[in-house]
C-alpha cells in the first residue's frame, strides 16, 4: 500500500463512515483549490497570457505567455500560409550576385533611361536619389513585345528619390526613366543589387551604353 492510502487509513481509522467522508470531501475539496489557485496564479499567465489576479504580471510570469501567444500565432499563419501555398518564395540562382553605384548626370530638360536585364522571379533591391527634382517612371520592357511598348509600374515627380524592391513579373528588361525639370544640371545616384547580368543606358542621340557584370 502506498504513504497516501496508508495516511488516509491512519486518519480516518475509528471514525463514523459519515466523518470519513467528510474528512474526504475537504481533503477534496482542498486540493481543487490548491489545483485552481496554481491554474490561475501561474499556469494562465505563463501559457495563456491570462492574468486575472495580477500575479503573473508580478512574478514576471506574463511575458512568457505573451511571447507563448505570439509564437503560437506565427505558427498558426504559417501553417494557414503553407495549406494555401503562400510560403516562403525560394528562388535558387546560378549567377553570381551583383552590386553597383552608378551617377548620372542630366543637363537642364534632360531624360535618360538605365535598365536591367532580369528573368521571370529574379529580384532587384535598389535606392536612387536626385540632387534636384526629376520626373521618373520604373517600368520594363518585356522579350518579345511589340516595339514602343512598356509596362509600368511605378510613375511620379520626386525630389529626393525611391527605394523598393522589384520581382520581375517576366523576362526583359527593367529600370528607370529620369527628366530633369530644372533649369539646372541634375545628378542621379543609383545603388542597386540584384542577380542581373547586363544593363543599359539610353539617351536621345547617343549610343546606348552596355555594362556586363561578371
Amino acid at each position: 500500500m502506498d504513504p497516501v492510502s496508508e495516511h488516509v487509513m491512519e486518519v480516518t481509522a475509528g471514525l463514523p463512515v459519515v466523518e470519513v467522508r467528510h474528512r474526504i470531501a475537504v481533503a477534496l475539496g482542498a486540493a481543487l483549490l490548491a489545483a485552481g489557485l496554481i491554474l490561475v496564479m501561474f499556469v494562465l499567465p505563463a501559457e495563456f497570457a491570462v492574468d486575472p489576479l495580477g500575479t503573473g504580471a508580478k512574478l514576471g510570469l506574463l511575458p512568457l505567455g505573451v511571447v507563448g501567444q505570439q509564437v503560437d500565432q506565427l505558427t498558426k499563419t504559417a501553417a494557414t500560409a503553407g495549406a494555401a501555398g503562400q510560403g516562403a518564395i525560394l528562388v535558387a540562382q546560378e549567377k553570381p550576385f551583383q552590386q553597383e553605384s552608378v551617377e548620372f548626370k542630366l543637363a537642364p530638360k534632360e531624360g535618360m533611361e538605365y535598365k536591367y536585364r532580369l528573368d521571370k522571379g529574379e529580384a532587384l533591391l535598389y535606392s536612387w536619389s536626385a540632387t534636384g527634382p526629376v520626373n521618373y517612371e520604373l517600368h520594363a520592357e518585356p522579350d518579345g513585345a511589340p516595339a514602343g511598348y512598356a509596362q509600368s509600374y511605378e510613375k511620379k515627380n520626386a525630389s529626393s528619390g525611391a527605394s523598393g524592391t522589384l520581382t520581375a513579373p517576366f523576362p526583359g528588361i527593367h529600370g528607370w526613366y529620369w527628366e530633369n525639370t530644372t533649369d539646372k544640371e541634375v545628378t542621379v545616384t543609383l545603388k542597386s543589387a540584384g542577380y542581373y547580368n547586363i544593363s543599359h543606358e539610353f539617351r536621345n542621340n547617343q549610343p546606348t551604353k552596355n555594362k556586363m557584370f561578371q
